[in-house]
């Protein structure tokens, strides 16, 4: 539920049918739902990111150590080909 201070700060943007089809939110209150979100903006990480468990990354880097000493490897130049502009 939105507070009533913080709705009364939000416009919506409706198209010519009269449908909602963007929010306008006051810089400063977005930037204080961004930091709920992510409130360590110092890394610069997603949140999904800043949540990964621990364990979870060591497994990973344990899997890449491993697929590097048997000869597992790609150009770095492929890393760059799954990632969307």
């Amino acid at each position: 539920m939105i507070k009533t201070g913080i709705s009364s700060q939000i416009r919506y943007v409706t198209n010519v049918d009269g449908e909602t089809t963007d929010v306008l939110v006051p810089i400063e209150l977005w930037q204080q739902l961004m930091s709920s979100v992510n409130p360590d903006n110092v890394s610069g990480l997603a949140w999904i990111d800043e949540q990964e468990p621990k364990a979870q990354i060591l497994a990973d880097l344990q899997e890449s150590v491993r697929q590097a000493a048997v000869g597992q490897t790609f150009p770095v130049s492929e890393l760059w080909d799954d990632i969307e502009a």
